[in-house]
């Protein structure tokens, strides 16, 4: 099992907090497998980083060349942890 940090913007961070977008698009640089976590480090406007993160464990990689464009993926998982303050 690996450990992927990630940068996410604010919209999708906020998206994925509400549980409208349980998916990541991502560029398979990483050799994502599902039982992986994903750390994902929410992006202000200026893109720097907020200091708020959500863990999530991956139960899911779709990886069809058809559908998508080649070397990337769809990524879906479970949200398992959130840090919500700066603290």
């Amino acid at each position: 099992m690996k450990v992927h940090h990630l940068k996410i913007k604010q919209v999708f961070f906020l998206a994925k907090l509400q549980g409208v977008k349980p998916f990541e698009i991502r560029k398979n640089d990483r050799d994502f497998q599902i039982g992986d976590m994903l750390v994902l480090h929410e992006l202000d406007d200026y893109e720097k980083e907020t200091g708020r993160t959500i863990t999530q464990v991956i139960n899911y990689v779709f990886e069809e060349s058809e559908y998508l464009q080649k070397g990337y993926v769809i990524i879906s998982g479970e949200m398992i942890g959130m840090q919500l303050s700066k603290d």
